[in-house]
């Protein structure tokens, strides 16, 4: 970045410094004549540096933004329309919400209420889709693999819930998880065989390598159409859902 804004700020102060200041052509000076001039350039117009740190930043986050655009373009499929995704609502609803989460993420417990409520809320008209990316690590995987196992059983948003309302990541044990789902009528030992199948392990592997590819550097993370709402930002999602129906 430094490295631009002083090209940048050269090429101007030498554009806008007179021949005759200068005293003999731009390729006849030396390094030090050059850098001489820029830093007098610089000195009598410092406005320069702030307007190039405004302009490389636009420039950078516009890039940013198209190369998402196209990430999320590229994987359309993969983000919006995969049977096997676990999911709420109806198939043939209008807009389709994705969720990438933790089971020990704070604002994905605190925003799980919400997330739930979204197709009675838009009155069917939005379908939720869970894509688990267990960014912690260690018991966040067992807990991702233990809910894509429910589903085995068609328990799938039952044990999510349950997982997501423990009240502290402590009690994520393997215990614990393995009590909620016989509270919930899952056949305990299946699940834990259905966790080590190669169906669930690619499964929940397909979903982070998608988190991967659509840069989600955190959790939650909301993608709706061609948009993606970083953190638990119920109001940016509630924005791009209303866009998407009245488009």
């Amino acid at each position: 970045m430094i490295r631009k804004l002083f090209t940048a700020a050269a090429m101007t102060a030498i554009a806008l410094t007179p021949a005759c200041a200068q005293g003999k052509p731009t390729s006849q000076m030396s390094k030090a004549e050059i850098e001489e001039i820029v830093h007098e350039y610089i000195v009598a117009n410092p406005e320069v540096i702030e307007d190039a740190l405004v302009a490389l930043g636009e420039k950078q986050r516009a890039s940013a933004a198209a190369a998402q655009q196209a990430a999320i373009s590229s994987q359309k499929d993969k983000l919006y329309n995969l049977a096997s995704d676990p999911s709420i609502g109806p198939a043939d609803a209008k807009v389709t919400v994705v969720e990438f989460f933790d089971y020990r993420c704070g604002y994905c417990k605190r925003s799980v209420e919400t997330v739930q409520g979204l197709p009675a809320q838009y009155d069917g008209k939005v379908r939720v889709v869970f894509k688990e990316l267990p960014i912690f690590g260690g018991v966040s995987e067992t807990a991702s693999l233990a809910a894509l196992a429910a589903g085995k059983q068609d328990k799938y948003n039952k044990m999510h819930v349950a997982l997501m309302e423990l009240k502290s990541n402590d009690d994520l044990t393997d215990k614990r998880i393995d009590a909620i789902a016989e509270s919930l009528g899952i056949d305990v030992q299946k699940m834990r065989a259905d966790m080590k199948s190669m169906e669930i392990q690619k499964q929940l592997s397909d979903m982070k390598d998608l988190g991967r590819k659509l840069e989600v550097g955190g959790t939650p993370g909301f993608f709706v159409g061609g948009t993606h709402i970083e953190g638990a930002d119920m109001a940016k999602l509630d924005a791009a859902i209303k866009a998407e129906l009245e488009s």
